[in-house]
């Protein structure tokens, strides 16, 4: 009789481990299945960034594999959902050129975006003698004979999803705003300077956005 009392006691046990098993994958399901249903219904979508224009303070090499820079950017922000309000915490933007960082990463202060709304903001970038790669010289010298600067701007931080009162985690947030500044009808001031100061250059260059 102990024996029988052990195996039905067991078999009750594999039963019982099945039922919490099967109830825990039905939960699981259902979770899954909503987040699914409320993802395909709000149909969230990236935020698009505009590099509108470039002001030029300084960009010079006046001594050998050291840059300084100075820029005033204007860029601005759109989110697209209607459904959805953004939260952009802890950005950052910053300058690169031919592969090297040349600014100080500029913090943007934390905003709240929401359905359809546009911003912009007009964050300094700069960097006072840099040390860059030797061949960065030759590089710029190719850059003011053909009378354009290529630069790469880039916006890093996180981002918050607002649905309702329910606000997501954080994720990771990157735009990258490549840059071709023309600068051929602004010679440059002959001290060493690659492009002349104090110009607005208007690009409206659309980045590259991933979340």
């Amino acid at each position: 009789m102990a024996y029988d009392c052990e195996k039905h006691c067991k078999k009750k046990r594999k039963k019982l481990i099945k039922l919490i098993g099967a109830i825990i994958g039905i939960f699981i399901f259902l979770v899954l299945l909503t987040i699914l249903i409320v993802w395909a219904v709000l149909r969230p979508t990236k935020p698009t960034f505009f590099l509108q224009d470039v002001t030029v303070y300084a960009f010079n090499a006046t001594v050998p594999s050291f840059l300084t820079s100075n820029f005033l950017l204007t860029v601005s922000s759109r989110n697209p959902n209607r459904r959805i309000g953004i939260y952009y915490d802890e950005l950052h933007v910053y300058a690169i050129y031919r592969n090297q960082q040349i600014t100080l990463r500029t913090i943007i202060p934390r905003f709240y975006q929401g359905h359809k709304d546009v911003n912009v903001w007009s964050p300094f970038v700069s960097g006072t003698s840099v040390p860059v790669a030797p061949f960065i010289s030759s590089e710029l010298n190719q850059d003011r004979n053909a009378g354009a600067l290529m630069l790469l701007v880039k916006i890093d931080g996180k981002v918050r999803w607002k649905v309702g009162s329910f606000i997501t985690g954080r994720y990771q947030f990157h735009a990258n705003c490549p840059v071709v500044i023309n600068f051929g009808a602004y010679p440059a001031n002959g001290d060493g300077s690659i492009v002349q100061y104090n110009v607005k250059y208007q690009v409206v260059q659309k980045c590259d956005v991933s979340v």
